[in-house]
């Protein structure tokens, strides 16, 4: 598997996440490697440049126009990670450096006008030195740190501090200015080009040498000390212009896929939203299947990523609770017919409408259904009245808050903090646990329904509501995906308390309108969501699968076309 795959499975690979930037790394690993163009055995050889470069140092140290730099050891021969053409050769940075510093180590004054500009590692970008948010400093400050650190344009400012490490650019001001501590300054020996050494800086071989040499706990920090030494391989001068040409045009051909890959994304997010739009929107039931049947004919098309299976997800909770899910049946009474002859006390005017439904979004139900109060069709219980977080107990039992409700939708009973046996059974005299029981978060997490599994040896915290649906009229599993979809996220998010943490009382839970249809209808919807939900999990699964299919294929093909890989193949692949 050569140079040649990278043409063969292009198509897939340029699918996977991080493609187009692992073009460019492929490209800039080619040119450090001088696989990227082809050598001309009629030019000098860089160890010529290199003899001259070090002749030049040593005159100007001795007519003192250069400071001697400390002496480190010449690159040895079993040293160099990989080989690169025979006229090339592994040099230290610091062999190729006139001078190698930094700005100031303290912070000086700094204002939004003075005499001079104060370049710190905000202003360093890819593309220059960006003014945009420049301070300035006085001429003393000024006067006290440019005999040192004295850039000029066409020099080069690498970042050595912070989250930016490693962005490295190449001075196009005009004018001196005063540098902070967190930016390197590198001034070349003449006969290397600076854009070559930026592109090279830039390479993954190069910024692996520097992770590697980082420090600092809280900041990400590079040393002077460290880059001095670091492994840089030198080509002759005629080629290190060829060299810098051709990474301008492949990178510009990585900025044309770039633009492709975001309008073919741009056009797959809008026909999702629309398709979306469409199903959410309560269109009548013919136009709703037409759009149904072609969402689920293009899911492919729709739901290459995982934000959008998510909005999948989402959509089919919507489509649930509004009752345009499955079809009505006439034969079903209404949930009203249901609850007035099981409780004599349920009147007409306890039936909610759209327009008094709080701020449940406010849409017509399908015949059959109504707006019910929560508190109607389930007991929600608050399982700490008091608030109060009872004693540790080491032997005691699990004490369930939702920060012990994991991901995989499990508690975690090993971690929960544990609380006396005493606790349990005060808490038995409020309530008893049962199959269909679940719990949602009233604090910071708000809603997000868990169905809690037995055996109930474990008691529940304050920072949960209890929600114990009456079977008669309503499924656990419909009230939980009821509480799970979008619209009752955006009523749950505007009913709580605005505080620090979130809070949603158990009061609200009670108030809270539900659209509610026959238990019939119940479990032909609980069925119908299983069974998309189930094909959203074969979606992710298999785009999880493909995404790491394609990653992996990505990996390979980069990896082994750095044998053999051509300047026309290479042009063929990106154009």
């Amino acid at each position: 598997m050569k140079a040649e795959m990278l043409l063969v499975h292009f198509n897939r690979i340029s699918d996977a996440p991080d493609a187009v930037p692992s073009l460019r790394k492929f490209i800039l690993d080619l040119a450090v490697r001088g696989k990227l163009v082809e050598q001309n055995p009629t030019e000098e050889p860089a160890a010529e440049l290199l003899r001259r470069i070090r002749s030049e140092k040593a005159r100007l140290v001795r007519e003192s126009k250069l400071r001697g730099q400390a002496k480190i050891a010449r690159v040895d021969v079993d040293e160099p990670p990989f080989p690169v053409p025979p006229n090339w050769e592994w040099v230290r940075l610091i062999e190729i450096l006139n001078k190698l510093t930094d700005g100031t180590h303290h912070s000086p004054p700094n204002f939004a006008e003075g005499d001079f500009k104060y370049i710190t590692a905000k202003n360093i970008k890819p593309e220059g030195v960006l003014l945009e948010e420049v301070t300035y400093v006085s001429s003393d400050v000024h006067q006290e740190v440019y005999p040192r650190c004295n850039p000029e344009k066409g020099d080069i400012l690498y970042i050595k501090d912070g989250a930016t490490t490693g962005v490295v650019t190449i001075n196009d001001l005009d004018d001196p200015f005063t540098m902070l501590s967190s930016v390197a300054l590198l001034k070349l020996s003449q006969g290397v080009y600076n854009r070559l050494v930026v592109e090279f800086l830039r390479s993954p071989f190069f910024y692996s040498q520097m992770r590697g040499f980082m420090k600092g706990a809280a900041i990400t920090r590079v040393t002077l000390k460290r880059m001095a030494p670091a492994l840089v391989p030198l080509p002759p001068t005629s080629e290190q212009h060829r060299i810098v040409a051709k990474v301008d045009e492949l990178m510009a051909l990585c900025d044309r896929l770039e633009v492709a890959q975001y309008k073919r994304e741009s056009r797959r997010d809008r026909l999702a939203a629309a398709t979306h739009h469409h199903l959410n929107s309560g269109a009548d039931a013919e136009s709703l299947r037409a759009h149904a049947q072609f969402f689920i004919g293009n899911l492919p098309r729709l739901t290459a990523r995982s934000d959008q299976i998510k909005q999948l997800r989402q959509t089919i909770l919507n489509l649930a609770v509004r009752g345009h899910l499955v079809q009505q049946n006439s034969e079903d009474d209404s949930i009203i017919t249901t609850l007035r002859h099981i409780l004599p006390s349920f009147t007409d005017h306890d039936q909610l409408t759209p327009s008094d439904s709080g701020s449940i979004d406010r849409h017509l139900l399908p015949q059959g259904w109504a707006w019910i109060k929560g508190n109607w069709i389930a007991d929600f219980v608050d399982p700490q009245p008091s608030h109060r977080t009872p004693p540790q107990s080491e032997d005691g039992v699990p004490y369930i808050g939702y920060a012990d409700i994991t991901e995989r939708g499990t508690i975690d009973f090993l971690n929960a903090r544990k609380v006396s046996r005493s606790v349990l059974e005060e808490h038995r005299q409020r309530y008893t646990l049962k199959d269909g029981d679940f719990v949602i978060g009233k604090i910071g997490t708000i809603g997000d329904p868990f169905l809690l599994p037995r055996p109930f040896t474990y008691t529940l915290s304050a920072n949960i509501i209890l929600v114990q649906p009456r079977a008669e009229f309503v499924l656990p599993k419909f009230l939980m995906l009821f509480l799970d979809s979008p619209i009752a996220k955006a009523s749950l998010s505007k009913m709580k308390t605005d505080s620090t943490h979130a809070v949603f009382g158990i009061k609200k839970a009670r108030e809270l309108p539900i659209p509610l249809p026959t238990i019939n209808e119940q479990h032909r919807i609980v069925a119908k969501v299983d069974e998309l939900m189930a094909l959203c999990d074969q979606l992710e699964g298999k785009l999880i699968t493909a995404q790491a299919e394609v990653s992996h294929l990505l990996e390979s093909a980069l990896h082994n076309a750095l044998n053999e890989a051509t300047q026309k193949q290479l042009t063929q692949l990106l154009a």
